[in-house]
């Protein structure tokens, strides 16, 4: 299929789920942020499934071909992950600057990274058996981890003495994290990695190498994530990527929905969009999807979005009569 459809990762939480206001109000949260769900500790859980399915159910509403879980079990795309971790200390949270500038709490790294249990495989159990798709015609899954280079930069280092040997150490619990997750059932396992654009410098000396590392042992197709940052929280965007690694031969997930616009775009925006990177990219090698942050918005203008991004890839196909 020509210009399949995608989330990036996270969809928006309900409001009886998440103090979305509070949420929007704040920079996403490194360590633990327990005070911004509405349901109670012996409950959260169960909320969080019945979520989930709406989430999963507003994809195959909207005609997307990829899903995903929508994050919606996560309080900030890393932070559920690179808090579950041993040498890690979240109680006693070091300082970091965010990609802004702002300082952070985040983890403290006490000791050798190591993962001591599976993260997301029963998240992603959970996705793939509330596909509405029957096992016979199954639908794509995609599940996303947080990459290592990012989670070095989101930590405080009191241990390994160099910000490159902190990335090695996530990149081994994420290594881990990725097998269990194919072997689980995932079609597509993707690493967030937006500070290679917020950190360029060491994202050159050696963000491919530990991303690599992480990936070496994968099963099956993974994708790496980078972005400006939040369109909900970084206002002024770069024109263009300070490091990016050779895109020759590599299928490009194409954000090609405005998130910091709150009016729904039309499918001819969206193919307007993804027009002008037909240039650059045959179309065998584009997905189309939002950009980052969906979660933000309105459950109403998210959806709206994912409805106006489908059309555009039918309207594509059509145009290219396919």
């Amino acid at each position: 299929m020509l210009f399949p459809t995608s989330l990036v990762g996270s969809y928006p939480q309900p409001d009886w789920l998440i103090d979305r206001a509070r949420l929007a109000g704040r920079f996403p949260p490194r360590v633990r942020a327990r005070e911004l769900w509405r349901v109670g500790p012996d409950y959260l859980a169960q909320a969080q499934d019945d979520a989930t399915v709406l989430a999963i159910r507003a994809q195959e509403q909207a005609g997307l071909d990829i899903l995903t879980d929508g994050e919606i079990r996560r309080e900030s795309y890393s932070n559920r992950f690179a808090t579950a971790l041993d040498g890690v200390d979240v109680d006693n949270p070091g300082t970091a600057l965010d990609r802004s500038g702002h300082p952070n709490p985040v983890p403290r790294v006490t000791g050798p990274i190591r993962r001591r249990h599976p993260v997301e495989v029963a998240d992603l159990k959970f996705l793939r058996a509330n596909t509405g798709r029957t096992p016979e015609s199954p639908k794509t899954v995609k599940i996303t981890v947080p990459g290592p280079f990012t989670m070095a930069q989101q930590a405080q280092d009191d241990y390994y003495g160099n910000a490159e040997s902190v990335a090695f150490g996530y990149a081994e619990a994420v290594g881990e994290e990725v097998r269990d997750l194919f072997a689980a059932g995932a079609d597509i396992v993707q690493l967030d990695e937006p500070y290679l654009q917020a950190r360029p410098e060491p994202a050159k000396q050696y963000g491919v190498k530990v991303i690599n590392r992480a990936l070496e042992e994968a099963a099956g197709t993974t994708a790496v994530h980078l972005c400006f940052g939040y369109a909900a929280i970084i206002h002024d965007r770069p024109a263009g990527y300070s490091f990016l690694a050779t895109l020759d031969g590599k299928t490009i997930i194409l954000g090609v929905l405005d998130l910091n616009d709150m009016t729904v775009e039309s499918p001819g925006t969206v193919m307007d969009r993804v027009r002008r990177a037909l240039p650059y990219a045959p179309p065998d090698r584009l997905v189309l999807a939002p950009d980052c942050g969906m979660k933000y918005l309105p459950r109403d203008v998210a959806f709206g979005k994912l409805t106006a991004l489908t059309a555009a890839a039918a309207g594509l196909r059509s145009e290219l009569g396919l």
